[in-house]
């Protein structure tokens, strides 16, 4: 790093990346306190040590992180280990003949599980358009608060204020968005979010925010966890269903949750948006960079993630210079956290050129 760039990683120390590691919306790298937790807790186990085999405690600590975050209460929270499965609770839960309306090019685990489910009726506009497009019938609207493929940020105000106007529901995807914009899920019916991103998890982390009331939702995945008093519903119907959002928790990985309490920490210390001025920064860098070099990024405005026409094909290039980057509908796809500097900006556009 040349003095005076004046943009280091935000946690020195927590991260020993190899490589030039800009593949967040892929996976986000694990902080140093993770991993030597999941060692730890690994170690417990193969142990066969007392309580090594109890999880509730630590999924509960990372149940009010997230909570934290994202501006509800713990009792909003359902924890799993698939964004996917808890859309598809969402879709098993709508009355037949229900419009579910959707953008253009969103993430599979997002949109599909309203394609498969029979009798719903899956309208598709683009993202710019979703507002616009709400109307009298409409039962939900499902977007990503951040498009995966390209970064783009939908307009969350205008669809919540279109979709309240004609009775309809929200489902807002924020797995590409919290841990570095924002978030306040109290502003949409229902959110889902993966904890392997930009929260700096495991893979087998996922979170589901419901309203106040639940929403509704018919728990058909509930297991012996989704009781009121899990150790007295593991055997026959569980006869009484949590009175919280823990009513549509999955059984957890248990290693994955341990994981996952230090990079929700590490959010929570920092501040989303803290970490939004500095992931932005250096993606607004890598923009002015590519266009000197003669490349568009697709215009994504505030982001963090960074899309580029015309070079999906150079990662393999750019992995032998050390620069770890993404290919997303054909496109160059880099993303940009708390771990990256200005040298790592540097780095991936002198490997470009």
């Amino acid at each position: 790093m040349s003095a005076g760039t004046g943009i280091e990683s935000l946690a020195p120390g927590q991260f020993a990346p190899e490589t030039v590691y800009l593949n967040t919306a892929a996976t986000g790298l694990l902080p140093a306190p993770a991993v030597a937790a999941m060692h730890d807790a690994a170690t417990a186990h193969s142990r066969g040590r007392a309580g090594s085999e109890d999880h509730f405690e630590v999924v509960g600590a990372v149940r009010d992180a997230f909570a934290r975050l994202v501006g509800v209460s713990a009792r909003r929270v359902a924890t799993g280990g698939s964004a996917a499965v808890f859309c598809g609770l969402i879709a098993q839960s709508l009355p037949d003949g229900a419009e579910v309306l959707c953008a253009e090019g969103d993430f599979s685990s997002l949109v599909n599980p309203f394609h498969v489910r029979p009798g719903l009726h899956v309208r598709t506009v683009p993202l710019e358009k979703i507002a616009a497009e709400v109307r009298p019938g409409t039962a939900l609207v499902a977007v990503s608060a951040v498009q995966s493929a390209d970064g783009r940020i939908a307009d969350l105000r205008a669809i919540g204020e279109a979709a309240r106007a004609y009775g309809a529901r929200t489902l807002v995807d924020i797995s590409q968005s919290a841990g570095w914009l924002p978030t306040d899920a109290s502003a949409y019916d229902f959110t889902v979010c993966v904890g392997y991103k930009w929260l700096m998890g495991p893979r087998g982390t996922a979170f589901l925010t419901v309203p106040e009331d639940l929403g509704g939702l018919s728990p058909v995945f509930a297991g012996w966890v989704a009781g009121e008093d899990p150790w007295d519903s593991t055997y026959g119907p569980v006869t009484a269903l949590a009175s919280s959002a823990r009513r549509y928790d999955h059984n957890p990985a248990i290693l994955a949750y341990v994981g996952a309490l230090a990079g929700l920490r590490l959010v929570e210390e920092l501040g989303p948006e803290r970490i939004a001025a500095h992931d932005v920064a250096l993606a607004e860098r890598f923009r002015a960079g590519l266009g000197r070099a003669g490349h568009r990024a697709v215009p994504a405005d505030g982001s963090a993630i960074v899309s580029v026409a015309g070079l999906g094909s150079v990662t393999e290039r750019l992995s032998a210079a050390g620069v770890r980057a993404g290919a997303r509908a054909g496109r160059l796809r880099v993303a940009f956290h708390v771990y990256n500097s200005v040298a790592d900006v540097d780095a991936a556009l002198a490997a470009l050129s």
